[in-house]
């Protein structure tokens, strides 16, 4: 019998209809649950006029409240640590994990029961069997292991399809790299970001990661996964397949992933969530092939209700019949494309981080890249991209100007700067990548003063 390239062969390839229908299923025992469990929530649904039996379609979800990040973060400031979205008590959990956050904000906290753990891991599963990955494979996770959810799942998911996984936690860049090749790993699993820096070491330590044993890269963390560039950069270097997925820590795991056919999107988890993608002016849905805002509802909880989350992420939706692979499931195509937060206004244009990537990485000459908002003379919006090039034998001129070109042209004629640094002069991640630094004492319009 042959073996399926699915890790649910029902679900996955489960008709339309029946897909809507389950959702709707499980989206009213969601709302049973909240409304019994999480008085916060049941209050919200109440005021909205929603209760689980006046749930009949999909279409009842836009009568359902949206659940907002800083909703979540300020239940916590009034009663903390966790907030008022926990629907067991926590003496019952058995893991805490936090996001990784921002300077300044408080980070969201998550406790998790065993239900949780066990549907985390259902979820990677999808992802890396969709991927290729199989019982025989060596996994290496290239993650810190810490209270940051990042690749826990995958890990456990790799144990869980029977494969020998490689915790790659408290090892140096070079570690890493040598554990990866002596052991013979055939699939790595770090952010773009981090596999490019490992084969960055590599190259210094003159180990052929193209002629190692790995066949594949499981990407997260990051929308780079998706950028056509960064991908075939990380594939060319590694001499091996990547796929993108995303995952969220108010959920614990991913619910996209890239199967092995590479559509050049990611497939969502249909049967385990209820992805929207809204218009972020309007709250309005957006129809298939238009740019917006994701809003999810998570089925797989444990421990906390995920209704209607807005996760301010960038995504196109597109139907499952632009793979080839036979899944039903949706397409994100290019995967995420940014979050609503991340666009910056630089003299009246709109410059997303993901896009100026996606230029930098067509130049292969560049090892690592940083983009410098500041303010000139105080009263004007400058942006440039700082880079390194090692190889000293390259035209460097030439490069900044190619890459200057390129950005403007992509950006309405708005000019950036491009400037070599030294090398090793810019920050390196292995977790999400933080490339953009805004110094900007004046933001958008002049006149619109904020501190730097």
């Amino acid at each position: 019998m042959a073996e399926s390239p699915y890790w649910n062969p029902r679900h996955e390839t489960m008709p339309r209809d029946e897909i809507e229908a389950l959702q709707v299923r499980k989206l009213r025992n969601l709302l049973t649950w909240a409304e019994a469990q999480v008085p916060w929530h049941a209050k919200r649904l109440a005021d909205a006029g929603v209760s689980a039996d006046s749930v009949n379609s999909l279409d009842d979800l836009r009568r359902i409240p949206f659940t907002t990040r800083d909703e979540w973060m300020e239940g916590q400031i009034e009663n903390p640590p966790y907030g008022n979205v926990l629907a067991v008590a926590p003496e019952h959990a058995i893991r805490y994990h936090m996001t990784s956050g921002t300077t300044g904000r408080t980070p969201i906290r998550v406790l998790d029961s065993m239900k949780d753990w066990e549907w985390i891991a259902e979820m990677w599963c999808y992802g890396l069997w969709g991927f290729g990955v199989r019982p025989a494979d060596t996994l290496f996770v290239a993650f810190g292991y810490s209270t940051f959810i990042g690749f826990w799942g995958l890990h456990y998911a790799g144990e869980k399809l029977g494969c020998l996984v490689l915790p790659g936690g408290a090892m140096t860049t070079e570690q890493r790299v040598r554990q990866i090749v002596e052991m013979g790993a055939t699939v790595v699993a770090s952010t773009p970001t981090y596999a490019l820096r490992m084969a960055q070491e590599a190259r210094a330590l003159e180990i052929d990661l193209a002629g190692s044993a790995v066949k594949r890269l499981i990407l997260s963390g990051e929308p780079a996964g998706s950028i056509p560039a960064t991908k075939k950069l990380i594939e060319e270097q590694w001499g091996a397949k990547a796929g993108d997925t995303a995952g969220m820590t108010e959920l614990g795991t991913i619910m996209i992933f890239e199967c092995e056919r590479q559509p050049g999107g990611t497939h969502i988890i249909e049967d385990h969530y209820i992805e929207e993608v809204v218009d972020p002016a309007t709250d309005r849905p957006v129809p298939y092939g238009e740019l917006g805002e994701r809003v999810v509802t998570s089925f797989g909880r444990g421990f906390v209700p995920v209704i209607r989350y807005r996760t301010r992420d960038f995504v196109v939706r597109v139907p499952g019949t632009n793979c080839s692979c036979g899944r039903t499931f949706d397409i994100y195509d290019g995967g995420i494309r940014g979050r609503v937060d991340d666009m910056k206004l630089v003299r009246g244009t709109n410059v997303y981080p993901r896009a100026v990537e996606a230029i930098i990485r067509e130049f292969p000459e560049v090892d690592e890249f940083q983009i410098h908002l500041y303010t000139a003379e105080g009263v004007r919006d400058e942006i440039e991209v700082l880079v390194e090039i090692p190889d000293r034998s390259v035209d460097a001129e030439g490069v900044v100007a190619r890459m200057g070109k390129a950005l403007a042209d992509a950006h309405e004629n708005l000019r950036f700067g491009v400037r070599v640094v030294d090398v090793e002069s810019l920050p390196r991640f292995e977790l999400k990548a933080k490339r953009v630094l805004d110094e900007r004492t004046v933001i958008g319009t002049e006149g619109e003063r904020r501190q730097p």
